[in-house]
C-alpha cells in the first residue's frame, strides 16, 4: 500500500511539473507574442510617424553610387531609387550623410527611417536590422592599378598588400581567405569610403596598387578613375538591399511593395541605365582626327549662332565652340544620362534661368549655355586674370557654382589663394575626400572631372586658334 501510495505521489508530482511546464510554456509564447505585436504596433506608429510627418530620412553615403550634388541638383543610384519611394509614400526625403563608418549606428540611433548606401546582405548583418528584398547582385572585385600584372586565381593575392576600410564586408572576406590559408597583408583604414580607395589605386597614392571593391561601384568608378583594373572575382554573389531597424516590418513591407512595382513598369531599369548602362568615352589624343572631320562637317551648321551669341558676352567664340564640342560633339539631340539636352547641354533649371521655352531649339539652347557661362563668369569679379577666370566659369558651368566656391575656402583655408586657378586645380579634386567634403557646404563632388574638363576644352581650343592662323 505503501508503494502505490509512493508511486502516485511521484505521478502526482510529475504531473504538476508537467502543467508547470506548459502553463510556463504558454506564459513565455504569450509574453512573446504580446511583446511582437507591441513591436508591430510601434512600428506601424511609426510608418504612420513617416507618412504624418511628410518626410522620410535616408541614411546614405556621400559618393558616386549613393549620393551626391552635381551642377546644384541631387544625383545617385541610390538617391534616385530612394527619392522614387519617397514619391511613393507621398513623402519629402531627407538625406543624412554620417560617413562611412556611421550609416549603422545613425540607423540603430534612430537617427534615420532606412540605410540606402548600395550594403550587402550577410549573416552578421541581419542580426543586426532587417533587410528588404535584394534589388541587385554583385560580386567582391579584386582592384589593381594598370601598372600591375593581373592575376588568374584567388590564391595569387598572396603576398600582395590589399588596402580596405575596417568597417567593409571586403574585410571579412579577406579574413576568411587568410585563416584559409592564404597570406594576404590587409591594410585597414577609418571611415574610409570604397570610391576613396579606388582613386588612391588610381593615381598610385602613397604607392596604394590593391583594393576590393563591389563590382558595381567599381564600374562606375572606372569612369572616373581609367588607372584602376578591374580583376577577378574573390566572393560569391551577393546581394544589396535597403536596410530598416529590427523589427520595423511595415516599412520594409512598404518597400517590399514599391521594389515590385518599380521593377515592373521600368521606372528601376531606366535608373539602372543611366548610372551603369553607358560608359564615360575618355579623351584622347588620337581622337583628334575625328575632332578635324567634325569642326570641318558639324561646326558651320552652328558658327554663325555661336559666334552672335558669344561676342554678345564678350567671349572668344572659339572657346565657346571648344565647350560645345566637350558637352556635345557638335550633337543637337545629345541628351545626357542627367537629363541635359542639345548642344550646351542645358538644364531645365537654366533653361528657365536664362528665359528660353525649348532647350531642342538650336538657337535657344546656345543662347542659353553662353548666357547661363556668362552668369557664371561675373560671379568671379574677384579673379583678375582673365584666363584663369574663364576656368573659374568653365568649372562651374560643369560641376556647379557651389562645389568651386567650396573649393575657394578649402584653398583659403589652407594659405593659397581662392582666385587663382592653380590653387583651385588643385583644391577641386580634394572634394572626393571625406577629409574635406565632410566640412564643406555643397559636400561630395567628382572634383578631378572639371580639371580634365578644362584641360580638354583648352586643348580642342588652341586647335581652332591655330586652324584662324593658318587660315589667315
Amino acid at each position: 500500500m505503501k508503494k502505490i501510495f509512493e508511486n502516485y505521489f511521484i505521478f502526482t508530482i510529475i504531473l504538476l511539473m508537467i502543467a508547470s511546464l506548459i502553463a510556463i510554456t504558454i506564459h513565455v509564447k504569450r509574453r512573446a507574442q504580446l511583446a511582437r505585436q507591441e513591436a508591430e504596433s510601434i512600428y506601424k506608429q511609426a510608418l504612420t510617424k513617416i507618412v504624418r510627418a511628410g518626410k522620410i530620412r535616408m541614411i546614405t553615403e556621400n559618393s558616386a553610387n549613393s549620393y551626391y550634388i552635381y551642377r546644384d541638383q541631387p544625383m545617385g543610384f541610390e538617391y534616385e531609387l530612394a527619392n522614387e519611394f519617397a514619391t511613393f509614400l507621398q513623402v519629402d526625403l531627407e538625406v543624412i550623410t554620417p560617413g562611412t563608418d556611421n550609416i549603422f549606428s545613425y540607423l540603430d540611433m534612430d537617427r534615420g527611417d532606412f540605410i540606402a548606401a548600395g550594403i550587402t546582405i550577410t549573416e552578421k548583418r541581419e542580426k543586426e536590422m532587417l533587410f528588404t528584398q535584394p534589388y541587385m547582385d554583385v560580386e567582391q572585385k579584386f582592384i589593381y592599378h594598370k601598372s600591375k600584372l593581373p592575376i588568374q586565381n584567388i590564391k595569387e593575392i598572396a603576398g600582395r598588400a590589399i588596402h580596405v576600410s575596417k568597417n567593409s564586408t571586403y574585410y571579412e572576406r579577406l579574413i576568411e581567405l587568410k585563416s584559409g590559408g592564404i597570406d594576404i597583408n590587409v591594410v585597414l583604414y577609418d571611415d574610409l569610403s570604397t570610391e576613396e580607395l579606388l582613386r588612391m589605386v588610381s593615381d598610385n597614392e602613397d604607392d596604394i596598387s590593391y583594393t576590393i571593391a563591389d563590382s558595381h561601384i567599381a564600374r562606375l568608378n572606372r569612369r572616373y578613375y581609367p588607372d584602376i583594373c578591374i580583376g577577378i572575382s574573390i566572393q560569391d554573389k551577393e546581394h544589396v538591399a535597403w536596410a530598416v531597424r529590427q523589427g520595423n516590418i511595415a516599412l520594409s513591407n512598404k518597400m517590399v511593395q514599391f521594389f515590385d512595382i518599380i521593377k515592373h513598369n521600368g521606372i528601376f531599369n531606366r535608373i539602372y541605365e543611366k548610372y551603369y548602362g553607358h560608359l564615360v568615352t575618355q579623351f584622347d589624343y588620337s581622337d583628334l582626327k575625328a575632332f578635324h572631320n567634325d569642326i570641318e562637317k558639324r561646326l558651320p551648321k552652328y558658327q554663325k549662332t555661336i559666334i552672335k551669341e558669344s561676342e554678345r558676352h564678350g567671349f572668344d567664340w572659339r572657346l565657346v565652340a571648344a565647350l560645345i564640342y566637350q558637352e556635345s560633339r557638335f550633337e543637337p539631340k545629345a541628351r545626357s544620362e542627367t537629363g541635359v539636352r542639345g548642344l550646351m547641354q542645358v538644364t531645365e533649371r537654366v533653361a528657365k534661368e536664362m528665359g528660353i521655352t525649348n532647350r531642342q531649339n538650336i538657337a535657344q539652347n546656345i543662347r542659353a549655355g553662353i548666357g547661363y557661362l556668362s552668369l557664371l563668369y561675373n560671379k568671379f569679379n574677384d579673379v583678375h586674370d582673365s584666363t584663369d577666370r574663364i576656368k573659374f566659369a568653365l568649372a562651374s558651368y560643369n560641376v556647379g557654382y557651389g562645389h568651386v566656391l567650396d573649393a575657394q575656402e578649402i584653398a583659403a583655408i589652407q594659405g593659397l589663394d581662392p582666385n587663382v586657378w592653380d590653387s583651385i586645380s588643385y583644391t577641386l579634386p580634394l572634394l572626393s575626400r571625406p577629409k574635406y567634403y565632410s566640412k564643406t557646404k555643397y559636400g561630395y563632388a567628382r572634383g578631378d572631372e572639371p580639371i580634365r574638363y578644362i584641360k580638354k576644352i583648352f586643348a580642342y581650343y588652341d586647335i581652332l586658334k591655330q586652324k584662324a592662323t593658318s587660315s589667315s
